[in-house]
Formats: C-alpha cells, structure tokens, sequence
C-alpha cells in the first residue's frame, strides 16, 4: 500500500502505466537521495510546489547520481545501486484525506531484487539478514538510519516544511494558481 500526494509526477504515472518500481536504498545512498529534494517530474511545476521550492527535473537518475537498470517485469527502470528493489503492478487506486490531496494504490509486487550480500547464510528459504541491511529511512522529511539521523535534508530546510511545521510559506507568486 502506497499513499502519494496528487501534486507529484509519480501519482500521475501510477494511474497513467499501473506499473511502479519501488527501489529501497541503504543508508550510503544518502547523498544521492538528497540530490533529488525540492525536484518534481511535473511540467509544468504546480504552484504550490513551486512557491515551497520544487524545480522540474526530466532526468532524476541523472541529478542523483544514480543508474537505471532494465526491469524484468515492468517497463519503468530499477536503480542499480539500490540494494532492493520491487517491481510491482497496480491493482486499486483511489483519492484519500480529508485536508490533503493525496491517492492511495494497492501494489502487487511482482518480480523481488535483493543484493546477495544482504541474504541471511542457511536456512531453507532465503532472507534478509537484518544485521546486514542498512536501509534509509525518511521521516518527516529528514534521513535516519537504524543507528539515527544520517545526513541533514535540503528538504527538511525547505519551504514546504515551512509550511507543514508552521503553516506559512513564502509569499506566493501565483495565488490564482489552484494547485
């Protein structure tokens, strides 16, 4: 289950293909992730996105840093640095919230990728060993790791943050804008 924001390329291209990969990236990548804060696939730029910060960018792996790698199951690429990396169909969607914007999609994970060395020696049945894996975790906008924040957030400094923490923002320059 994934919950999107309607303002984001992604929730568009969710609807639009029913196809998704959801790559999950270890705590090394950080930099990497942090390259494509305050970026959005939309063009144009919706206006409140804009008014927090957010630039269009056509080529997010090439910003971060990153590889696009072939799925096996889907048409949108995996990042090749990820160390797991799902490729998945959706099987519902629907808008959700009562004061945000925001679709729900029920994900079938369809093809699993997993860095060997994550996988867990014996055993029956393959799994990862959670004493190898390092994932990134991204909470309220800023990087944590297992063992706490790993890397300051451009976006946690971002205007958009602003606004959640505190409800302003920076005047707005297309206030006729609807989004």
């Amino acid at each position: 289950m994934l919950g999107l924001g309607q303002m984001g390329q992604t929730s568009d291209n969710l609807i639009r293909t029913r196809e998704c990969v959801i790559n999950l990236p270890s705590e090394d990548l950080v930099t990497h992730v942090d390259r494509l804060a305050l970026t959005t696939g939309k063009n144009p730029v919706p206006g409140k996105k804009r008014d927090w910060g957010y630039r269009h960018e056509p080529d997010k792996f090439g910003v971060a840093g990153l590889t696009a790698v072939k799925s096996l199951c889907v048409t949108p690429p995996r990042v090749a640095e990820c160390p797991v990396q799902m490729e998945g169909v959706v099987h519902e969607f629907r808008p959700f919230g009562k004061n945000v914007s925001a679709n729900m999609f029920e994900v079938h994970i369809m093809k699993l990728h997993v860095d060997e060395t994550l996988l867990a020696d014996g055993g029956q049945r393959p799994h990862i060993d959670p004493l190898r894996w390092r994932p990134l975790i991204m909470s309220f906008c800023r990087f944590f790791g297992l063992s706490g924040e790993v890397y300051p957030s451009r976006l946690a400094e971002s205007n958009f943050m602003k606004f959640v923490s505190q409800g302003t923002t920076a005047p707005s320059t297309s206030s006729s804008d609807p989004e």
